[in-house]
């Protein structure tokens, strides 16, 4: 078993590489060696198995080729420009969450060729909720069509067409994820659009004010980083047999509104943690959000055995059992 996560310097990519290390294997399966790549080095993790940390930029000349030359029996491909960045740079966004996704791609399935069909790896996929947009229901099933608002969402939804093709003509076993917005990240915030739905848990919980530029009455779809990366593992060892055609999934999270992430704040840390939420409302975040979709029905994803938290209140306990800093005196 050899495994290649690309875009493992991200919040979820290290800790994905860091479940790897700690498990040693994979469906049962010992890991042979792990290959950690993003356009950082990722941090050397102690591990049971040879892996090597490596700085690369995956629209280069040849990335692709070289590391699928390696024939990793597992892809995770995690490496994405997020949604505020792919909107305000046009080029930068498709050429990292498209193009360099379809060169990916391209790279196995010559690979493949190469191996007289014998190479087949399990390709997982991190896609994204933003795939959707309005009009659409108060409740979004897994039949629902991808109507993207947004460069990051089309970016998306294309990758997700095309793994649906790859791997329907064998190239690869492919699973996508459509991941709802992860809270609450730790560390500093990213430039995703949506990284004001941690920003008001974790910045409070650390003693530091927070912004919110929406309104509380916005309501979003989220899991925390550990379900996440429960995700991500989980498809790595999924039969895609059960997947009957259609590699894309919309997984389970919790809806809520904001209003319900802040009194999941006061019941976990008090009414002094909430008096450091300021509200300063910002009309291009607003208008933005205004498209999102806001719950899901993802019994198709949870049939396949994907779980997530049950409420907010349990996305805080796990923010507080495996990130939270305490505000310094």
């Amino acid at each position: 078993m050899r495994v290649l996560v690309i875009g493992a310097a991200g919040m979820i990519g290290r800790k994905l590489c860091a479940a790897l290390a700690r498990d040693g294997a994979l469906g049962g399966r010992p890991i042979e060696s792990a290959h950690f790549v993003d356009l950082v080095a990722p941090a050397p993790l102690p591990a049971p198995f040879p892996a090597q940390c490596e700085a690369l930029d995956l629209c280069a000349e040849g990335a692709s080729e070289r590391l699928i030359a390696e024939r990793p029996d597992v892809v995770f491909l995690l490496a994405a420009v997020v949604s505020g960045e792919a909107e305000r740079d046009f080029d930068k966004g498709y050429a990292i969450n498209l193009d360099a996704t379809r060169r990916l791609f391209e790279a196995i399935r010559h690979e493949r060729e190469a191996s007289g069909g014998a190479y087949v790896p399990r390709l997982v996929f991190a896609s994204s909720i933003a795939v959707f947009g309005v009009p659409f229901p108060e409740t979004i099933g897994d039949d629902f069509h991808l109507t993207p608002l947004t460069s990051y969402g089309t970016q998306k939804a294309v990758c997700e067409l095309l793994l649906a093709d790859y791997s329907r003509r064998g190239i690869f076993e492919g699973v996508g994820l459509r991941l709802p917005t992860i809270c609450v990240r730790p560390g500093k915030p990213n430039t995703a659009v949506s990284g004001f739905f941690s920003s008001i848990i974790r910045e409070p919980l650390e003693g530091r004010e927070a912004i919110l530029p929406a309104p509380d009455t916005v309501r979003h779809w989220f899991a925390s980083p550990r379900a996440a990366v429960g995700f991500f593992l989980h498809a790595a060892v999924l039969d895609v047999k059960r997947l009957a055609g259609r590699p894309n999934l919309t997984l389970p999270g919790v809806s809520a509104t904001v209003a319900e992430q802040i009194e999941a704040l006061r019941r976990s840390a008090g009414d002094g943690a909430v008096r450091l939420i300021r509200h300063e409302p910002d009309a291009k975040v607003r208008e933005m959000i205004a498209g999102w979709p806001t719950r899901f029905d993802a019994r198709r994803a949870t049939a396949l055995g994907f779980a997530a938290e049950a409420d907010f209140d349990e996305i805080i306990r796990v923010y507080l059992e495996d990130d939270h800093v305490a505000a310094v005196a």
